[in-house]
């Protein structure tokens, strides 16, 4: 069992440097500015858009710094980053924001995601839909997720494809380990025009699978660093920012 001043050691390992605290609150709240002028070009409200720090590539220490900042969720595309993540914070004696998982989920991994994360995004196939759902119910648990569609088609992609989804959708909504609450999809990178298509394209897939499913769906999850503009004005109501958020070195426009 840890001592006190192990608890203390490890709340001061969390402690973010004052410069890297400063970029965080300033970045912070450009990117805010950036997606209310998003919201306001397409008629939208600001509390419509939930922003997502990815947070795959720095430490506990860096997340404490965008906690401070004003980000409140957090997403992890590898569970073992997940589980260390917040074994820190546990062993901090700091409370842990919410986690979505966003990654390529492989089935000897669900375990260590259902009882951390607050909702699996990528739910890319039928097979992997069945294992979540079973493991869930085994653990007496009804999962959070998106389903990830790979719109825009390109083979480089992962997630079911619009025609797969729509021809699944009556066996995924009878999953009983599963609460779908909308989609997830990634856009060509360093292509606007083919972004916006990708988008535009994910928001009317959403409507047909609110028919099929019977389901609200209300989550709409587009858009990352290069392109989550394009998102907001397409109605993403959930950004997924990486580069953006974390690093000094990602510029703003």
């Amino acid at each position: 069992m840890a001592s006190s001043e192990d608890v203390v050691a490890s709340a001061v390992d969390l402690e973010p440097e004052a410069t890297y605290q400063a970029f965080m609150d300033e970045r912070h709240d450009r990117i805010m500015d950036q997606i209310a002028e998003a919201c306001s070009r397409s008629g939208r409200e600001l509390c419509e858009v939930t922003a997502f720090a990815v947070s795959k590539t720095v430490g506990p220490r860096e997340v404490v710094a965008a906690m401070r900042a004003g980000w409140d969720a957090f997403a992890e595309n590898r569970p073992q980053e997940l589980v260390r993540k917040l074994d820190a914070f546990a062993a901090a004696g700091v409370e842990a924001p919410r986690f979505d998982m966003i990654g390529n989920l492989q089935k000897n991994k669900i375990n260590q995601v259902l009882d951390r994360a607050e909702r699996i995004q990528s739910i890319s196939s039928l097979e992997l839909a069945r294992a979540v759902s079973e493991r869930a119910v085994r653990a007496g648990l009804v999962m959070p997720a998106l389903l990830e569609c790979n719109v825009s088609g390109e083979e480089s992609k992962g997630g079911f494809s619009p025609d797969e989804v729509r021809e699944q959708a009556e066996e995924l909504v009878g999953l009983e380990g599963l609460a779908f609450e909308g989609l997830m999809t990634m856009a060509p990178a360093h292509d606007p025009e083919a972004a916006r298509a990708t988008f535009s394209g994910a928001r009317e897939l959403a409507c047909d699978l609110r028919s099929r499913m019977g389901l609200p769906l209300p989550v709409l999850s587009c858009g990352m660093s290069d392109d989550f503009g394009i998102a907001v004005e397409e109605g993403s109501t959930l950004v997924r920012l990486g580069r953006i958020a974390f690093s000094s070195e990602y510029g703003l426009k």
